[in-house]
């Protein structure tokens, strides 16, 4: 049974999970192939508007004093609003040197800066077993979203 993605909007969830996997593979594979294509548009159509209108959008934000932020202005009759966000990058060896020196100075450095830990999987389930023991206690999994690929098993025939 062939479903179109636009038939399957309209089909309850239910009868959806009745579905052959056969057809639930077809529409996984439509629906990623229509995603990609979506996603290869939207860049496209991304690309052009800053080309067009990128410049136009510096010069109102340096008219106005501004490095970032919105502006706003017309191209015939429809209004563009051209938002330009900032991103902090924050160095994290300065950060964690001026943290020290606000401990030395006897004040909690939490006031003034967010401390992260991470341990990447990789290099955790890497290290030695005495190594692991003792972060264990800091560790705890949780699942992630769950997510299934489907593909078709092409069928040999017999002869």
């Amino acid at each position: 049974m062939t479903i179109t993605l636009s038939e399957l909007r309209t089909m309850p969830v239910g009868e959806i999970a009745t579905l052959d996997p056969v057809t639930l593979a077809d529409l996984q594979d439509q629906a990623n192939t229509s995603l990609e294509h979506a996603k290869s548009i939207k860049d496209l159509l991304d690309g052009v508007l800053i080309r067009r209108y990128a410049d136009r959008a510096d010069l109102l934000r340096k008219e106005n004093g501004k490095d970032f932020g919105s502006v706003r202005f017309d191209d015939c009759n429809v209004q563009v609003v051209a938002d330009l966000p900032k991103r902090p990058v924050w160095d994290q060896k300065r950060l964690s040197e001026i943290a020290e020196r606000i401990r030395h100075a006897g004040e909690d450095p939490a006031e003034y800066v967010e401390t992260t830990y991470k341990v990447a999987e990789r290099k955790f389930t890497a290290w030695p077993q005495h190594i692991r023991e003792a972060f264990d206690a800091a560790r705890t999994l949780k699942a992630g979203k769950p997510t299934f690929k489907l593909s078709i098993i092409e069928q040999e025939t017999v002869a």
